[in-house]
């Protein structure tokens, strides 16, 4: 797509596809908010996807590269808030008091106000420009319809859905797969694995999740892209579909899997082959892949096995494909029993600090 060649994502917000939706042939509107990492001005272009990234849960509600059926973008607008109350809750948020949003610009597609959206679309807003302030919140406002919708089922940003009595919390609206900005970077950098590095765990709306203090630790001469999904597992991405097609477009790929394939059941030689298998199509691209072990999770009987196993293969075998491993185990387990997360299963804000401390150390010298 040629948007990559002009974008690249101006926020440390993850936002996939996990699930779809139905409006029931209603219009309904809604509006989510993304905390923007690079102040300055640039001409925004919004990018989506109407395809599933990963598996959610067993999967029995939806799959991995899943194609989504036709919908409709009725019209679109992005807008300026400044006085996020992150000490509420969502449910407890008031559009006007809580959430002010002003500065609307009507954004387009392809010069029409109207999108038709079809099956298994990428595609983008045309440019805009716009000013915005470190850590203030892009909304983006759409009002949309229709049967198979894609959305995101464990956001952790603040979203809202209007009906007949105001702005209620929902996450059923559509989200953007990229907050792109046409801003300069020395390289493009993304983070792809599971609800861990989406930032499941970590306090809502207080970006203080894993790879958004290691983005700031690094610098804004870069860009960071968040392609982290709950739920999501390297058998997943190893389908080289839409998921891995994003961190494609990216210079630098950190990947975080394992949790999820284990818990679900995949076996030991399976995770091996799916996990040497995205690190070997990264390369293939031309890609400097960082790979990450499996973190803690307080793993029974024999999954703790299976997980030192292929922990041990990432270590000793991936390292001569991937070029760097870094072990998170030694940040976030526990001392008499590593498989124990010590920060929880889903690291909390101080856990996601030390982890990216020490990632930061053992990284910096590849920036």
């Amino acid at each position: 797509m040629l948007f990559f060649n002009e974008f690249c994502s101006n926020t440390y917000a993850g936002s996939g596809n996990q699930l779809y939706f139905s409006t029931n042939n209603e219009i309904k509107t809604g509006r989510v908010f993304y905390k923007i990492s690079t102040g300055g001005e640039y001409n925004y272009s919004i990018l989506f996807s109407n395809i599933i990234d990963s598996t959610y849960s067993d999967g029995s509600l939806c799959h991995k590269n899943y194609i989504c059926d036709s919908w409709m973008i009725h019209s679109a607008k992005i807008g300026k808030c400044k006085n996020m109350d992150i000490s509420k809750s969502y449910s407890e948020m008031i559009m006007g008091e809580d959430i002010i949003v002003d500065e609307f610009k009507e954004i387009t597609f392809a010069g029409l106000t109207a999108k038709k959206v079809m099956p298994g679309e990428f595609f983008s807003s045309d440019p805009i420009k716009y000013n915005f302030e470190k850590d203030e919140f892009i909304c983006i406002e759409l009002t949309f319809s229709g049967n198979c919708i894609p959305y995101h089922e464990e956001s952790m940003m603040p979203v809202f859905v209007k009906d007949g009595e105001g702005w209620k919390h929902s996450k059923h609206m559509p989200f953007a797969g990229m907050i792109g900005c046409d801003r300069a970077v020395k390289t493009k950098v993304a983070y792809i694995g599971d609800s861990i590095t989406q930032g499941c765990g970590t306090t809502p709306n207080k970006y203080s999740h894993w790879n958004a203090f290691l983005s700031e630790m690094i610098g804004e001469e870069y860009s960071f892209w968040n392609l982290g999904l709950g739920f999501g597992r390297a058998n997943d991405a190893a389908s080289d579909g839409a998921w891995l097609f994003k961190a494609k477009q990216n210079d630098i790929i950190f990947v975080c899997y394992g949790v999820n394939d284990i818990l679900q059941g995949q076996s030991e030689e399976q995770i091996k082959k799916d996990l040497e298998t995205i690190v070997k199509t990264l390369k293939k691209e031309g890609k400097t892949v960082i790979l990450q072990t499996v973190p803690p999770f307080d793993y029974q009987g024999h999954h703790i096995r299976i997980w030192e196993n292929i922990n041990n293969f990432i270590k000793n075998e991936l390292k001569d494909i991937a070029d760097h491993i870094f072990d998170n185990v030694q940040c976030l387990g526990k001392e008499d029993i590593p498989s124990n997360a010590k920060f929880g299963g889903h690291p909390n804000d101080d856990g996601c600090y030390v982890w990216a401390k020490a990632l930061y150390e053992d990284i910096k010298h590849m920036f």
